[in-house]
């Protein structure tokens, strides 16, 4: 099949560096490089590694309500509130 692309400056600048390491054809590059990525893009995903985000304790509230945005901002300003 023969077809026009346009491609992106930086894919060309890897092409030519890929078909300058390995000494292959453009035409050979871009049909590897369009297998292998294809192939990833329609195979199935592998199963996810579960995240766990471990609990650290942080001591006590500096302040006694945090919903006063006030107060809050007093006390991170180095204010004396009361």
């Amino acid at each position: 099949m023969r077809t026009t692309l346009t491609l992106e400056d930086d894919v060309a600048k890897l092409l030519l560096h890929v078909r300058q390491s390995k000494r292959a054809s453009l035409k050979a590059i871009v049909n590897e490089a369009l297998r292998h990525g294809l192939s990833r893009m329609t195979s199935p995903a592998g199963p996810r590694r579960r995240f766990e985000t471990k609990s650290v304790s942080l001591g006590d509230c500096l302040i006694g309500n945090v919903d006063d945005v006030a107060e809050a901002l007093a006390v991170v300003e180095g204010e004396t509130f009361r």
